[in-house]
């Protein structure tokens, strides 16, 4: 098993995607296979932003060739990536949060 330190970001990921990819591997012990799924996560991120910046840009609507509006194709874009992102967060065991304390909260 590789030590999660000798592990390099990819470098064909964005700058923040990268960012997470450093904190991620020094937290937790990757070993080659949550590498691979941690990297699809981190690209589905990436497909994410890209498809939200056309949709900013584009707007959620677009005509089509005969003047008929219709969803934007960054739209479903967006959605996919975003539910594998998750799916790959929830592989890797970091969708959870830690409980909080048991009891009712303070000031209550």
């Amino acid at each position: 098993m590789k030590n999660s330190d000798d592990l390099k970001a990819p470098p064909h990921l964005s700058r923040e995607a990268r960012g997470w990819w450093r904190r991620i591997t020094a937290e937790f012990e990757i070993d080659g296979a949550a590498a691979l799924v941690l990297q699809t996560t981190l690209e589905a991120f990436d497909r994410s932003r890209q498809a939200r910046a056309a949709l900013t840009k584009d707007g959620l609507l677009v005509e089509d060739r005969f003047g008929q509006k219709k969803a934007h194709p960054a739209a479903a874009i967006e959605r996919d990536a975003f539910a594998v992102m998750l799916r790959g967060w929830r592989l890797l065991g970091l969708d959870i949060e830690p409980p909080g304390p048991i009891g009712r909260p303070p000031g209550k």
